[in-house]
């Protein structure tokens, strides 16, 4: 039996979409064991013209679609917007068990967050396994793929890469599933790195206008969807297990960060 999938996304942008587009042609080509059990979106149509393209897509793809809009959801309910730094309002608990009920029947194994716009309850993701990537490898730098960015020019790091870590209640704490590295010297970097100078005497505006910031930013993007899909495979193979909390060898013991590094440099090797 192929990994039974299930996709989280608010479909708003490029990147969310690029994420499912090289899941799909994975999965077509043969080089991914899986299967969307479900694609679940916190938009319904008509709501947004990039989102209805994107169910557009779903649907070609055969893939059950599920959508539930938490704006309507929201008004509906008489709740407030959530605020960064603050408890989730209480709609938001009834908007995740209303999710749950939706999804549960398509039996999903493992879930992905794909630009997936809210924060999940705890009771949802203590009930779920769902994997989400950070643009850094495990210990390194926390926060947006901006603020990673800048963190590894002004340390003047040698290299940096992705992880795809469990979701938990607590935001980007999970256990790290699987990871891949690329180096940040060598080659072009290093006249780009040059160029730049010294970095800690730069505010965030110059460093993120500058050519190595760029460069950094592609060789980011680049291993992202790939490190996905080797991810998918591994739980696929049954290298590891998610469940809620945890991630598992094939003995059910925790298992330490898979190191994905040449399956990724072979899926992009092959212009995957």
């Amino acid at each position: 039996m192929s990994l039974a999938v299930g996709w989280y996304t608010t479909a708003r942008g490029a990147g969310s979409r690029g994420m499912f587009l090289a899941v799909r042609d994975a999965i077509a080509a043969g080089t991914l064991d899986a299967h969307f059990a479900h694609v679940f979106c916190n938009r319904e149509p008509g709501e947004d013209v990039a989102t209805d393209e994107f169910f557009d897509l779903v649907r070609d793809a055969g893939a059950p679609l599920v959508t539930l809009s938490s704006v309507r959801f929201r008004r509906d309910h008489g709740g407030e917007r959530s605020r960064p730094d603050a408890p989730l309002p209480e709609w938001r608990a009834a908007y995740d068990a209303e999710v749950a009920r939706l999804v549960d029947p398509h039996g999903a194994q493992v879930g992905v967050l794909a630009g997936y716009m809210l924060i999940f309850t705890p009771d949802f993701v203590s009930q779920h396994p769902i994997v989400n990537l950070h643009p850094a490898l495990p210990g390194g730098p926390a926060g947006t793929w901006r603020e990673v960015i800048r963190h590894l020019i002004r340390t003047q790091a040698d290299e940096s890469g992705a992880m795809i870590h469990l979701a938990i209640p607590e935001v980007d704490a999970g256990p790290v599933a699987a990871c891949c590295r690329y180096t940040i010297r060598g080659g072009e970097f290093d006249a780009l790195w040059r160029d730049l100078g010294e970095a800690t005497a730069l505010d965030d505006a110059a460093i993120e206008a500058s050519p190595l910031f760029a460069r950094i930013r592609a060789a980011q993007m680049a291993v992202e969807a790939p490190l996905l899909v080797s991810a998918l495979q591994a739980f696929a193979d049954g290298r590891m297990r998610a469940l809620p909390g945890r991630i598992v060898d094939a003995e059910g013991n925790d298992a330490p960060p898979l190191d994905l590094t040449a399956d990724v440099e072979a899926r992009l090797a092959h212009g995957e």
